[in-house]
C-alpha cells in the first residue's frame, strides 16, 4: 500500500527555518521521484520542489529558489525539504507527492496531474 506522510510543519517567525520530511512507504524512492507542493487558502496549489534521486535531478519554483533545498535519504525512504528565510508568503499547507520518473523533467515537475499519490499535508504558518 502506497503512503506518504509529512511532518514538521509548524509556526515559524519571519526569517526563520523548518525542515519538512516526507516518509514513504509501499514503493522505493530508486523509482520515483517526489514532489513538494503548496495551497494557501484562496490561492490555486503550487508545485514548489521536485527531487528524483535516482536521476540526481531537483527542481524549484522560483519564487523558493535559493531559499529552500529538496533532498532524499533513499536508505530511509524519506525526502525533505529545508525552508530557510521563510516569508508569510510561505504560509500553506505542504503536501509530498510521487511523481512517475518519465514526467520528472523540466517541464513535468510542476502539473500536479502527473502525481499519482498524495499525502495529506502539513501546516506551515509564517507569522510574528
Amino acid at each position: 500500500q502506497v503512503q506518504l506522510v509529512e511532518s514538521g510543519g509548524g509556526l515559524v517567525q519571519p526569517g526563520g527555518s523548518l525542515r519538512l520530511s516526507c516518509a514513504a512507504s509501499g514503493f522505493s524512492l530508486d523509482y520515483y521521484a517526489i514532489g513538494w507542493f503548496r495551497q494557501a487558502p484562496g490561492k490555486e496549489r503550487e508545485g514548489v520542489s521536485c527531487i528524483s534521486s535516482t536521476e540526481g535531478s531537483t527542481y524549484y519554483a522560483d519564487s523558493v529558489k535559493g531559499r529552500f533545498t529538496v533532498s532524499a535519504d533513499n536508505a530511509k525512504n524519506t525526502v525533505y525539504l529545508q525552508m530557510n528565510n521563510l516569508k508569510p508568503e510561505d504560509t500553506a499547507v505542504y503536501y509530498c507527492a510521487r511523481l512517475p520518473l518519465y514526467y520528472a523533467d523540466y517541464d513535468g515537475w510542476g502539473n500536479g496531474n502527473n502525481y499519482d499519490y498524495w499525502g495529506q499535508g502539513t501546516q506551515v504558518t509564517v507569522s510574528s
